[in-house]
C-alpha cells in the first residue's frame, strides 16, 4: 500500500519554457512534492518525432532539466531524470503499442496538426507517440499526470490503454487520473488571444518565455492585443484582457474581483505595465537560479545520472511484470 499517490509528468526540450507551460504546467510541481510522490522527467524521446539538429537538441536537453530544477524540483524529494537514458519507457512503448489501435492513435488532434505542420515528415513516431506518453506514464504506475488541457486527450488514451490491458492480462495497471490546476491552466497568445501561448509562433511577441528579462517580458505585455474598451474586466468577448488577467492572478495569487478592483478606473496602459513587472519580479529567481545551474555541467550530469539509476530500478519492475503477463519467457 503506497502511502502517498504518484504523480508523473514530462515536458519536452524544445527550447526555452513559456509562461504558459511554466504556469499551465512546470510551476505546479514543485510545491506537489511534499504531498505527492513525484517523477519527472524531460522527453527527448517525444522531442524526435519532428526533425530536430542533434546539438541543439542536446542543449535543449540540458537547458529544461536544468530549467525544471531552477522551477523548484528538488532531485532529492523527486526522481528527475531524462527520458531516453531509461530503455524501459522504449520497451514498455512497443508492448503498449501492440494494445493500442490504429483508430484511436489517427483521432488524435495533435497528430493531425503537426502533420499539416510537418507534411514532408509524417512518420510513425508521431502517429503512435502516444503510445510511448502512455508508456512513460505507466512504467510507474502514476495515480495523477498534471496536464495542460491540450493533453486531455493523450491522457484519456493511456487510460483506455491501461483499462484494455487490465482487461486482457488481468488487473495491473493503475488507470491515471489527470490533475490540472485550476487556475492559468492555459496561457493565450499575447498577440492573438484566441489561440494558446506556443513557443513556435512565429511572432515572438506573442510569447513570454520565462528566461526573458524584465525590460523584455515589460514590453511584450506593453504590446498585448487587448480591446477597444477600457475597462479592466473578466468577461466574454474580453479574450486579451482575460488572458492578461490570467497571468496576473495566476503570479500575484489574486483573484479577479480583486484586480478588477485594483485597477477600477484605470486605463490598459497600467494595467499591462503591472502585468509586466509582475511576471518579471515573479519569474526573477527562476532567471537566476538558471543562470548558476547551467554552468554546472559536472552536477547536472550527476542530478541526471542517479535520476535515470532510480528510474530504471523503479520502471524495470514494472517491464518485468509486463513481460510474464502477456507470455514473455522469464529472465534470468
Amino acid at each position: 500500500m503506497k502511502d502517498k499517490k504518484l504523480i508523473f509528468s514530462g515536458i519536452q526540450p524544445t527550447g526555452t519554457f513559456t509562461l504558459g507551460n511554466y504556469i499551465g504546467a512546470v510551476r505546479n510541481w514543485g510545491p506537489l512534492q511534499d504531498e505527492y510522490d513525484c517523477i519527472y522527467c524531460v522527453v527527448d524521446m517525444h522531442a524526435i518525432t519532428v526533425r530536430q539538429e542533434p546539438a541543439k537538441l542536446r542543449q535543449n536537453t540540458l537547458n529544461s532539466y536544468a530549467l525544471l530544477m531552477a522551477c523548484g524540483i528538488d532531485v532529492e524529494k523527486s526522481i528527475l531524470f531524462i527520458q531516453s537514458h531509461v530503455k524501459t519507457h522504449a520497451e514498455l512503448n512497443w508492448i503498449l503499442c501492440c494494445n493500442t489501435q490504429f483508430g484511436e492513435l489517427s483521432r488524435m488532434t495533435q497528430f493531425k496538426d503537426k502533420s499539416q505542420r510537418h507534411p514532408d515528415d509524417v512518420n510513425a513516431g508521431l502517429f503512435t507517440y502516444p503510445s510511448l506518453m502512455a508508456a512513460d506514464i505507466l512504467a510507474y504506475n502514476a495515480d495523477l499526470v498534471p496536464v495542460g488541457v491540450d493533453q486531455k486527450q493523450h491522457l484519456e488514451l493511456a487510460r483506455n490503454i491501461a483499462q484494455r490491458f487490465n482487461q486482457r492480462y488481468g488487473e495491473f495497471f493503475t488507470v491515471p487520473e489527470p490533475y490540472i490546476a485550476e487556475v492559468g491552466a492555459k496561457v493565450m497568445s499575447l498577440q492573438d488571444p484566441t489561440k494558446k501561448m506556443s513557443k513556435s509562433d512565429e511572432n515572438p511577441n506573442a510569447v513570454i518565455l520565462i528566461l526573458d528579462d524584465k525590460d523584455t517580458i515589460i514590453r511584450k505585455c506593453r504590446r498585448a492585443v487587448t480591446d477597444s474598451e477600457s475597462e479592466i474586466v473578466y468577461r466574454e468577448g474580453k479574450d486579451g484582457i482575460n488572458n492578461l488577467m490570467t497571468i496576473y492572478a495566476s503570479v500575484t495569487g489574486k483573484n479577479f474581483a480583486d484586480i478588477e478592483s485594483e485597477f477600477s478606473g484605470k486605463g490598459y496602459g497600467d494595467f499591462k505595465l503591472a502585468v509586466g513587472e509582475a511576471v518579471a519580479d515573479h519569474l526573477e529567481p527562476v532567471r537566476t537560479e538558471f543562470a548558476r545551474l547551467i554552468k554546472d555541467k559536472a552536477y547536472l550530469k550527476q542530478c541526471y545520472t542517479a535520476g535515470a539509476e532510480k528510474a530504471l530500478r523503479y520502471s524495470q519492475r514494472t517491464l518485468s511484470k509486463v513481460y510474464h503477463k502477456i507470455g514473455f519467457v522469464d529472465r534470468v
